[in-house]
C-alpha cells in the first residue's frame, strides 16, 4: 500500500513539472514568474525543476539568461513579501490563539521571535535551498515582526542569487539536463542543508560555548579544565574535536559508498561539470594549478614557515615534530590507503586522491601554525582562504586534467581533513600537558 502511494505520488509529481514545462515552453518568462511567485506562497511546485529546465532553453537559445533571472527573481522576491505581509497580519493572532496546540504559545513565540529578530536574516539566503523551509521562511519572518528594510535586503538578494544558481546549472547541463537534474538538484538541497548545520552549530557555540567547553574538555583533558590560563588551547580543542567528528563523520558514508560502488553518477555528473565550466582555453592554467599539488611547492613553502615559527614559537621542538608527522606519517597514510582501497577494488588506483589530502593537510596544518603565532582574526582569515582556494585548485585541476575522479577528490579532501584534525587535538593536548606540567611545578 506505501509503495503504490509512492508511486501515485510520484507520477503526479512528474505530470506537474510536464504541464509546467510545456507552459514554460509556450509562455516562458511569465510561467517562471508566476509558478515561483506562488510556491514562495508555500504551493508545492518543483521551483528547482523549472528553473533548471529554464536554464537548457536557456542552453537552445529559446529564452535569454538575465530575463529569466530577472523573472524568477522577481517572482521569487514578491511570493515572499507576500508571504511576509501575510505573516505579519494574521501570525501572531493565530499562534495568540491556537499555538499552546503545537507547543508555541505567546511565551515560547516570544521568546523565538527574539532569537529571529537577532540571527533570522542569516537564515534567509540559506532556507532558499532547504525545500520545505524556503515555503514558510516569508510567513515566519512576518510573525516574529522582523525588520521589513533588512528583510528585503537579505530576502530579495537570497532570491537572485538561488534562481541564478538553478538557472546557470540549467545552461550548464544542457544536453544532459534529463539524465542529470534530479542528481544535481538533490546536491543542491544537500549543501542548503549543510549550511543550515553549520550555522546551528555555530550558534550553539556562541550561546553555549560554556556548556560545551566543561563537557568536552571533561572528556578531553581530564582534569585540566582547572587551569584558566589555558582558555585559548582548550578553545582550540573544542574546535579541533568538533572538526574531526564531522569530517569522520562525512568520512564514514564516502567509504560506503566506496564499497557500494554508487560513485558512477556522482563522477560522470562532476566531470561533466568541470569540463562545462573550464574549456580547453584553461588547460595551461591548470596544469599550473595542478603543481601546488606536488612536493615542488610544498618543500619551499614549508621550509619558510618552518623559518618564521622558529623565531617565534616557544615549543619549537614539539611544533616541528608534529610537522613532520602530519607530512610524512600522511605520506604513509595515503599510500597504505592506496593499497587497502586497491584490494578491495582492483580498477581503483587514486581513491583517495593523494593530490588533494596532501594539500590539505601540508598547507592546512602549516597555516595553522602560522596563525597560533600571528594571532589576529585578519590573519587567520586570510590564511583560511588561502588554504581553501589551493585546495580547490588542486582538486578541480585534477578533475578537469582526467587525472582523478571527483569521488577521488573529496575523498581526499575528507581523508585530509580528519587527519589534519587529529594531529591537531594531539598537538594540543600535548601543549596543554607541558602548561600543566609547568603550572605543577
Amino acid at each position: 500500500m506505501k509503495l503504490y502511494a509512492l508511486k501515485y505520488v510520484a507520477v503526479k509529481w512528474g505530470n506537474l513539472l510536464g504541464m509546467l514545462i510545456n507552459l514554460l515552453e509556450h509562455y516562458g518568462y511569465w510561467v517562471l514568474f508566476f509558478a515561483l511567485l506562488l510556491e514562495m506562497l508555500a504551493l508545492p511546485l518543483p521551483g528547482e525543476l523549472l528553473m533548471s529546465y529554464a536554464g537548457l532553453a536557456v542552453f537552445e537559445g529559446k529564452l535569454n539568461w538575465l530575463l529569466c533571472i530577472v523573472a524568477a527573481g522577481t517572482g521569487t522576491s514578491l511570493g515572499i513579501t507576500l508571504s511576509y505581509w501575510i505573516g505579519y497580519r494574521l501570525g501572531t493572532p493565530f499562534f495568540e490563539k491556537y499555538g499552546t496546540r503545537v507547543h508555541l504559545g505567546p511565551d515560547k513565540l516570544d521568546m523565538v521571535s527574539k532569537w529571529y529578530q537577532k540571527y533570522g536574516y542569516k537564515v534567509l539566503i540559506i532556507a532558499y535551498f532547504i525545500p520545505g523551509v524556503r515555503h514558510i521562511t516569508g510567513y515566519f519572518s512576518g510573525t516574529t515582526k522582523l525588520s521589513f528594510r533588512k528583510y528585503a535586503i537579505f530576502a530579495y538578494s537570497g532570491a537572485f542569487f538561488w534562481v541564478s544558481v538553478f538557472i546557470l546549472l540549467g545552461e550548464l547541463l544542457g544536453p544532459k539536463w534529463e539524465p542529470y537534474h534530479h542528481k544535481i538538484n538533490m546536491y543542491m538541497i544537500f549543501f542548503g542543508v549543510i549550511l543550515a548545520v553549520i550555522f546551528i552549530g555555530i550558534y550553539m557555540y556562541r550561546n553555549y560555548r560554556n556548556q560545551i567547553k566543561d563537557k568536552l574538555l571533561s572528556i578531553l583533558s581530564n582534569g585540566l579544565v582547572r587551569y584558566d590560563s589555558i582558555r585559548k588551547i582548550k578553545v582550540i580543542i573544542i574546535c579541533a574535536f568538533a572538526g574531526f567528528v564531522l569530517f569522520f563523520t562525512l568520512l564514514i558514508g564516502v567509504i560506503e559508498d566506496f564499497l557500494a560502488h554508487e560513485f558512477a553518477l556522482f563522477d560522470e555528473v562532476g566531470s561533466y561539470m568541470i569540463h562545462q565550466i573550464f574549456n580547453s582555453s584553461w588547460t595551461d592554467l591548470m596544469n599550473r594549478f595542478a603543481l601546488l599539488g606536488s612536493y615542488y611547492v610544498f618543500v619551499p613553502i614549508v621550509v619558510l614557515a618552518i623559518g618564521c615559527m622558529w623565531m617565534r614559537s616557544k615549543v619549537r621542538l614539539l611544533e616541528m615534530t608534529f610537522l613532520v608527522v602530519v607530512i610524512v606519517g600522511g605520506k604513509a597514510l595515503i599510500e597504505g590507503l592506496h593499497l587497502l582501497f586497491l584490494r578491495i577494488s582492483p580498477t581503483t588506483f587514486n581513491f583517495p586522491s593523494e593530490q588533494t589530502f596532501n594539500a590539505l593537510t601540508v598547507y592546512g596544518f602549516t597555516a595553522y601554525l602560522l596563525g597560533r603565532h600571528f594571532g589576529d582574526v585578519k590573519t587567520h582569515i586570510t590564511l583560511s582562504l588561502v588554504v581553501i582556494v589551493i585546495c580547490l585548485l588542486v582538486g578541480i585541476s585534477s578533475i578537469f586534467l582526467n587525472i582523478q575522479y571527483p569521488s577521488d577528490v573529496s575523498a581526499g579532501y575528507l581523508f585530509g581533513g580528519t587527519w589534519i584534525s587529529l594531529n591537531v587535538i594531539l598537538l594540543e593536548i600535548f601543549r596543554l600537558m607541558q602548561k600543566y606540567k609547568s603550572a605543577k611545578a
